[in-house]
């Protein structure tokens, strides 16, 4: 029977075994920086294929530098660690892990300095995180910017913003929110990237617009380029805009491709996904469970012993 680990403390534990004090700094302030990590199961080879990883974990110490947090264990270890994790655990369908750096200390007092640090990773059994096709609403959150908590970085603390923009899309009757920027332009997702498409060209916000630079985003970028011919247009988009692009999707670890067919109860292009949308998702999809030659090296095995 699968039993889920974790890596905490420097050591490889039962999950029910991690536990945290209630005075850790990071529990009352939100002081920590996290990643999700999706391991995707191909029941034919019986293996369970961590998508882009390393790219994880180097944006992990990014954030960490961001906030000025230690992280102890260097990239190379900590994807050692999680393919240990996997493999112990033995979950023969999609898992989720988080890798998380914080404030370890049992001090209260608001600062990030003179405090210790630690690192810790977990993973659960994570089934499809949005339906298969989503109806958004335009939040009316706004998406923090750079100046108040940095949106390059994960954050813990920054996703309580994210948690009243999808708390009051699911409120009204929707999948799913879109957040706009202090400008009023489209911003992000509460946790996914957007793009939209308009006449054959691929676009999504800048940077500056308060996104998350997103390894799913990366990679869909990539396939448009390679396998579509598509290059991809980076601009500011109105929220009017979106009601009259012919496609639009979201991506994210949790959420992988999602096709958007409605917005504001206005119908995206014919009610359906789209052309586009369809082949970068079939592709995308093939890619995630090392089913993609081309693409094996975005995934690293973790092999799952079955007993007889």
């Amino acid at each position: 029977m699968p039993t889920p680990y974790a890596y905490f403390q420097g050591k490889i534990v039962p999950l029910s075994e991690a536990k945290i004090g209630v005075m850790t700094h990071a529990f009352n302030y939100g002081t920590a920086v996290f990643e999700g990590i999706r391991g995707n199961w191909n029941e034919e080879e019986q293996t369970v294929y961590l998508f882009r990883m390393r790219e994880h974990f180097e944006r992990l110490q990014q954030s960490a530098k961001i906030l000025m947090l230690q992280m102890h264990d260097s990239v190379d270890r900590l994807c050692e660690i999680a393919v240990e994790l996997v493999e112990r655990s033995g979950f023969t369908e999609d898992v989720y892990l988080r890798p998380m750096v914080y404030l370890s200390s049992e001090q209260l007092g608001v600062r990030l300095h003179n405090l210790e640090s630690d690192t810790l990773i977990f993973l659960t059994p994570f089934p499809a995180y949005l339906p298969e096709v989503a109806r958004c609403h335009t939040s009316t959150w706004r998406r923090v910017q750079d100046t108040g908590i940095p949106p390059r970085a994960k954050v813990t603390g920054i996703y309580v913003n994210s948690a009243l923009a999808k708390t009051e899309a699911n409120a009204n009757g929707f999948d799913e929110a879109i957040m706009l920027n202090e400008n009023g332009h489209v911003s992000e997702g509460s946790g996914e990237n957007i793009f939209i498409v308009r006449n054959g060209r691929l676009i999504t916000p800048t940077p500056a617009d308060n996104v998350l630079e997103g390894i799913t985003a990366k990679s869909v970028i990539e396939l448009a380029r390679n396998e579509l011919g598509i290059e991809l247009v980076e601009r500011e988009i109105d929220r009017t805009e979106l009601y009259i692009a012919d496609e639009v999707f979201m991506t994210g670890t949790a959420a992988h491709l999602t096709p958007v067919v409605e917005i504001d109860r206005r119908t995206i292009g014919d009610g359906r996904p789209g052309p586009i949308t369809q082949k970068l998702s079939q592709l995308y999809y093939d890619c995630i469970r090392g089913k993609n030659a081309k693409y094996r090296a975005w995934c690293t095995p973790a092999r799952i012993r079955v007993a007889n």
